[in-house]
């Protein structure tokens, strides 16, 4: 079975005070962490052991993981395993990255992000271009606000062309045609991100070939829908999936909607869904030749 995973833990806390982010510069206990470590730990010791599937695993926690030493071990154990196909996560690259130097770098990806209020432009700049000379395949991005434009022009400007920079749309936040134009320059597939996408009753891998876990092993369709379907430790999930339709009005964040078949997001990310890089630059075309795309399906909000 093919069967991709979005691991999300008891972890929530930051090392970044981001104003947009519920657990900016937010701390777990001493127990809370030694929680989130058993929980990734046991984790880890299920995926190395699935060796009749294939899995692809993104790592999406509330905090930010890599400052966390059992994430990076995490990562370099399960790059490790011939029947993972990708394992990649969500990181502000705070972290040092030496430690990649142990991973597969066939295998494992970051999804990284640039926060401007948080650290130093060089600093950041500086640790993709290591990312980029040790072979580390990833992504930039940052969120689309007004004052972060001229950030993202300059990051576009000095980020070598093969390297994806995405915008997300900032929650809450509506960007007049012209906005969305300026942002769409910056990344040809911001208009997936402008609007939330209508779901209701459309075809969507999640709950099929894609499934949502927490620290607990509670299988969930997706982050964004709190119905159970079992539980990965006593396989229990497996029974329960099936190709079915979104039960939500809409669909907002990409990690949901990329999943949806109206959308050709498996087709513009092929090789690259969970990190988030284009199938494009997968073959070294420079950034500059991504299409602007019409969508397929109505915006909820258009």
């Amino acid at each position: 079975m093919d069967l991709t995973i979005l691991y999300r833990g008891p972890l929530a806390s930051c090392d970044y005070d981001c104003p947009y982010c519920p657990f900016a510069k937010r701390r777990d206990s001493t127990t809370q962490l030694r929680a989130d470590r058993a929980a990734l730990e046991r984790f880890t010791r299920w995926a190395c052991a699935q060796t009749e599937d294939r899995l692809s695993i993104l790592f999406t926690p509330w905090g930010e993981g890599l400052v966390r030493s059992w994430y990076r071990r995490a990562l370099v154990e399960l790059s490790r395993q011939p029947h993972i196909n990708r394992v990649a996560i969500q990181t502000n690259l705070s972290c040092r990255t030496e430690w990649l130097a142990d991973a597969d770098l066939d295998t494992v990806a970051l999804w990284c992000t640039y926060h401007p209020d948080q650290t130093p432009y060089d600093r950041f700049l500086d640790k993709t271009t290591h990312l980029g000379r040790a072979g580390v395949r990833f992504s930039v991005g940052i969120v689309g606000l007004p004052d972060h434009l001229d950030h993202a022009r300059r990051l576009r400007a000095d980020l070598p062309d093969h390297i994806y920079l995405w915008i997300n749309a900032a929650e809450g936040h509506t960007y007049t045609d012209e906005a969305a134009s300026t942002w769409t320059a910056v990344d040809p597939l911001f208009p997936f991100s402008r609007h939330p996408h209508r779901s209701a009753g459309l075809p969507c891998r999640t709950g099929s070939s894609v499934i949502s876990i927490d620290g607990e092993g509670t299988v969930r369709r997706c982050h964004f829908v709190p119905t159970p379907l079992g539980n990965l430790y006593d396989n229990t999930y497996r029974r329960a999936l099936t190709p079915r339709s979104c039960p939500r009005t809409e669909c907002d964040c990409h990690i949901g909607y990329v999943h949806l078949e109206a959308l050709p997001l498996y087709d513009i990310f092929a090789g690259g869904v969970l990190e988030r890089i284009p199938a494009l630059l997968h073959r070294g075309s420079p950034a500059a030749v991504l299409p602007s795309l019409s969508l397929p399906i109505r915006p909820a909000h258009a």
